[in-house]
């Protein structure tokens, strides 16, 4: 068959290309990758023998997602990467939690860039669910991730992954003295929470809502890891904005904002403060880097959310 990448990825990697070396997610020859993926995927599914059903679509930003059955007919998913989205540094995560609380690998030792997963039901996410059981679902399946990291691991670290977003940051913030002020802000809550000795826990590190699937073996699991090793409240705040659009079109936005940082701290054991000042880096930081690669309604959204904080 034909592995037609999704317009979503396609689109992705061109902002990729766009975002240059300063972009806080890697450059690394995205657009080569594409050029040679239909070959790469043909390659993946004959050598391990796998039959195709489908692509998914609109699948990831960052990788294509082929629905497919094993020689004994087991379902399965293979994923492809290319080396900006760090799919070796995600397979050692998913090996590390041997499908406690995340899809399981299902390939441990094999090609770079190739993964073989479980098969979940990659059209039911969490976010399909009512906002507050979602939350309580998606914290439920974040906290059995925090374990601690493998004996000499080479994951990024909270402090390293921030700093090449800090540095990106400084160098887009631009004329706009609203942007730069919410960027000298976040510089300054990451430069607070950094001061302290780190947390060491495994976290998945780009978690959210629709990163947990329903599952055969138990009722929702992650997906899509791009691991980091730091503390728990740098994880939970990505959480914290999940569905960011309709908070901004309610007029109680900015309260539900800080009823749900609460909630979230309280419901798994997390320091409040900790929680809103990796919320707000990380949420400038995504609508820094949306502005530069030209996406101005959710930089919009994301800038006008970390005012909140």
């Amino acid at each position: 068959m034909a592995f037609e990448p999704p317009q979503r990825l396609v689109r992705a990697l061109g902002e990729t290309q766009r975002n240059g070396a300063a972009g806080a997610e890697g450059t690394g020859g995205a657009g080569d990758w594409l050029d040679k993926l239909a070959v790469l995927a043909q390659q993946a599914v004959d050598l391990r023998e796998l039959t195709v059903e489908r692509v998914q679509a609109p699948g990831g930003r960052s990788s294509l997602v082929v629905l497919v059955r094993q020689a004994d007919g087991t379902p399965a998913v293979l994923k492809l990467a290319p080396e900006r989205a760090r799919p070796e540094s995600e397979r050692a995560a998913l090996a590390h939690w041997d499908g406690r609380g995340a899809v399981q690998l299902l390939n441990p030792g094999d090609a770079q860039g190739v993964l073989l997963l479980e098969r979940l039901h990659p059209d039911l996410s969490v976010r399909s669910l009512p906002e507050a059981k979602a939350l309580l679902e998606a914290a439920g399946t974040l906290r059995r991730l925090w374990v601690e990291p493998p004996a000499g691991h080479v994951f990024e670290t909270v402090a390293e992954r921030t700093g090449r977003q800090a540095e990106a940051m400084r160098a887009s913030a631009g004329g706009d003295a609203e942007v730069t002020a919410l960027v000298d802000a976040a510089l300054t809550a990451r430069e607070e929470l950094l001061a302290g000795p780190p947390e060491e826990l495994l976290l998945h590190g780009t978690f959210r809502q629709s990163k947990v699937l329903a599952g055969e073996r138990m009722p929702w699991l992650a997906v899509g890891p791009d691991p980091v090793v730091g503390e728990c409240a740098f994880d939970l705040a990505r959480l914290v904005r999940d569905r960011v659009e309709d908070l901004i079109a309610s007029s109680s936005g900015s309260s539900t904002t800080r009823r749900r940082v609460k909630r979230l701290a309280e419901s798994l054991d997390v320091d409040q403060e900790r929680l809103r000042g990796w919320t707000l880096f990380r949420a400038v930081e995504s609508g820094v880097r949306a502005r530069r690669v030209g996406r101005a309604q959710d930089a919009e959204l994301l800038l006008e959310f970390a005012e909140w904080l």
